[in-house]
């Protein structure tokens, strides 16, 4: 059920929605995702299949429904996007589900960004059903079967990378390049991976709420950095009250802490001699933005809230401010912390196009109006333009 480009990935617009209402990824169904690694404490399902299974020995050749598991893991910032498309694909909801796919005539209502599907005659089939068969695979009409399982594990965007180029998984998610995750060469990147980009993100600087309602509700990006290098230690030195900064970073090795360093301190491997503690998840940054007076940190958007309050900042005498109403915005890829959200894929003889029929199928449904407004808008993420969204679906195979 081949569609041209234009009609799979609809007319992607940037919607009005506020950091503050930024979703942690919460899903409506129970998907087959869990943690791996060190994920921490928000692996928000069921056990955790994501290093069972090889992304370059997969046997399916997209013609029938009896395939093999899809498995991800990776970073905690592209984890809620994945794992919601993972719950969503896995429930397989029929056309007639006006919550989670489709049009409930009855009811009235519709999944934003579904009716540019409907409206093209594209389907009455269920979710997953709808998307495999674009590429070769047989419809199961069931709820909760769809033609193939998927399985989203949560780690690292380091972890994410590795474990895609070491076969351990099929997609590998990450919030950094995998050139500076795993301190590779554009050139060989090139050759090993093909990078699928699902959306992205602006990423916020966010203060904790004392030192926000003390004031500081926007710093520049020179006291930033300075923060981070133990120049600045004392929130009166900019602005704020007359209390020591407490200064949260990720880990080493997450695409948030990889980004945060190309972007504010100008290289992957910068010192960071001022930040006090680092945590694997942004969940857990967040829970010690809450929990913890004059903190500062960064983190992804989907983790901001009405007490881990993204903070202005002030880039070369332009103020970006985390108002999607704002002449500057951090919603706006002029942002200079914005960064790519990857889903990585690797090259094999089996796949010479890098990417497989079950990847390019999932990978598709987050390329359409559906997929950008549901899984990416709705958690608090940055839809990609529609000549964007047109590269991307260079990057799959042809459809079936």
């Amino acid at each position: 059920m081949p569609q041209d480009i234009a009609d799979r990935s609809g007319r992607v617009s940037r919607r009005k929605f506020l950091v503050a209402t930024g979703a942690a990824g919460a899903t409506g169904l129970a998907g087959c995702s869990g943690s791996s690694g060190d994920a921490g404490n928000d692996a928000s399902g069921g056990s955790d299949d994501s290093g069972g299974s090889s992304g370059s020995g997969s046997s399916d050749d997209g013609s029938g429904s009896a395939s093999q598991m899809l498995t991800a893991e990776g970073s905690s910032t592209v984890y809620p996007i994945a794992n919601k498309g993972s719950s969503y694909w896995n429930s397989n909801p029929p056309a007639s589900d006006g919550e989670y796919w489709g049009t409930n005539e009855e009811e009235g209502n519709t999944v934003p960004g579904w009716n540019s599907l409907a409206e093209n005659g594209a389907t009455d089939m269920r979710l997953a059903d709808y998307f495999a068969s674009l590429y070769g695979f047989e419809p199961t009409g069931q709820q909760a079967t769809p033609p193939f399982m998927t399985s989203i594990g949560l780690s690292h965007s380091g972890t994410g990378c590795k474990s895609v180029v070491d076969g351990l998984v099929d997609i590998g998610n990450s919030s950094g390049p995998i050139t500076a995750e795993l301190d590779w060469s554009e050139e060989k990147a090139q050759e090993e991976v093909v990078d699928h980009v699902l959306g992205r993100d602006g990423q916020p600087v966010v203060v904790s709420s004392d030192i926000y309602d003390a004031g500081v509700t926007q710093l520049t990006g020179e006291e930033v950095r300075q923060i981070y290098q133990d120049e600045i230690t004392n929130w009166n030195e900019v602005g704020g009250p007359d209390q020591e900064i407490y200064v949260i970073g990720r880990a080493e090795g997450s695409g948030t802490d990889t980004a945060f360093r190309l972007n504010m301190l100008g290289s992957a491997d910068a010192s960071m001699e001022g930040v006090d503690t680092r945590f694997g998840q942004n969940q857990q940054v967040a829970q010690a933005v809450q929990q913890n007076e004059g903190a500062i940190a960064y983190m992804a958007l989907a983790f901001t809230s009405e007490s881990v309050r993204p903070v202005g900042i002030e880039f070369d005498g332009t103020l970006y401010e985390p108002d999607r109403d704002a002449e500057n915005t951090i919603f706006d890829s002029a942002y200079p912390l914005n960064r790519d959200l990857h889903q990585y894929t690797k090259i094999t003889e089996d796949t010479q196009s890098g990417t497989d029929m079950r990847e390019a199928a999932f990978m598709n449904m987050f390329l359409t109006d559906f997929g950008q407004k549901v899984f990416v808008e709705d958690n608090n993420y940055i839809p990609l333009p529609t000549s964007d969204i047109e590269s991307e679906f260079e990057k799959l195979p042809d459809q079936a």
